[in-house]
């Protein structure tokens, strides 16, 4: 459809008489396309990921605002017949009380111990399509789930990328047991001192330290400059007495779902 052109000429005869007027150029009135918000770009990916799921799979129920997008499809998906017999292991308590509200059928890893498929988001993906994941406190019981799954897909937006992990300057999450959490908080800092990371213990809303699903803390890094190598940082963090695990998902993502001004880009190992 041609654009709408609005004229701002004067009438011919009001052009010949009076010298005075001046004559404004032509111009167009053209629509211009929407502009995607984070959540609209969040569920553009979700409904990209919920094509690798088939009927009769078992499936990792990610946990966060991107994998909440799609428990909602699969259990949409559902209810219209377009999927049956499926099984959902959920990563979260959060995530185990949205879906059961959505009619999925769900399980554990003591029943289920091979998945399918794990489906969620990410905090932060690197170029090796390596992984921060856990500000939202469920880190442990994400590893666990998407570690047994044969394919694991992550979902996010474009925002989420960065050169090397804890690039973005945001927290790197560290679940640790509560007893003598200060320790290994100073350990912590201790060890990435040459990165210039802070170290600060997750509270809650009400300012009380945050309590994981599994009962435990969490110690957040905030590096200022990407980890150097983070093999290495994951290994001399799961080192440390009383550190239960890390948000470093290193060499676990089979295809990373990126969703972007430009469209949906599928990105695999």
């Amino acid at each position: 459809m041609a654009a709408a052109t609005l004229s701002l000429l004067p009438p011919a005869s009001l052009r010949r008489h009076n010298p005075r007027v001046h004559l404004r150029p032509k111009f167009s009135i053209k629509g211009s396309a929407p502009v995607l918000t984070q959540d609209d770009l969040k569920k553009l990916a979700a409904d990209k990921a919920v094509e690798y799921v088939k009927s009769g799979m078992v499936l990792g129920l990610g946990t966060g605002s991107t994998a909440a997008f799609v428990v909602d499809k699969l259990g949409a998906l559902l209810k219209s017949g377009a999927l049956s017999d499926i099984v959902g292991v959920p990563t979260s308590k959060r995530t185990q009380e949205q879906a059961a509200a959505l009619g999925i059928p769900l399980s554990t890893l003591d029943a289920h111990p091979y998945l399918d498929l794990a489906i969620d988001g990410a905090d932060e993906v690197d170029p090796s399509l390596d992984l921060v994941k856990g500000r939202g406190g469920a880190l442990l019981r994400e590893k666990m789930v998407e570690a047994a799954s044969d394919e694991f897909v992550v979902v996010v937006d474009d925002s989420k990328l960065v050169a090397g992990l804890g690039g973005s300057g945001l927290a790197m999450p560290v679940e640790v047991v509560q007893f003598c959490w200060n320790y290994n908080l100073v350990r912590l800092q201790e060890l990435f001192k040459e990165e210039g990371c802070d170290a600060k213990l997750r509270l809650d809303g009400g300012g009380k330290p945050y309590v994981t699903d599994n009962s435990n803390y969490i110690v957040d890094l905030y590096f200022k400059t990407p980890i150097r190598d983070s093999g290495a940082a994951g290994r001399e963090i799961a080192a440390l007495e009383g550190v239960v695990d890390h948000g470093l998902f290193l060499d676990m993502a089979t295809a990373v779902i990126i969703a972007g001004g430009s469209g949906i880009t599928v990105k695999t190992k």
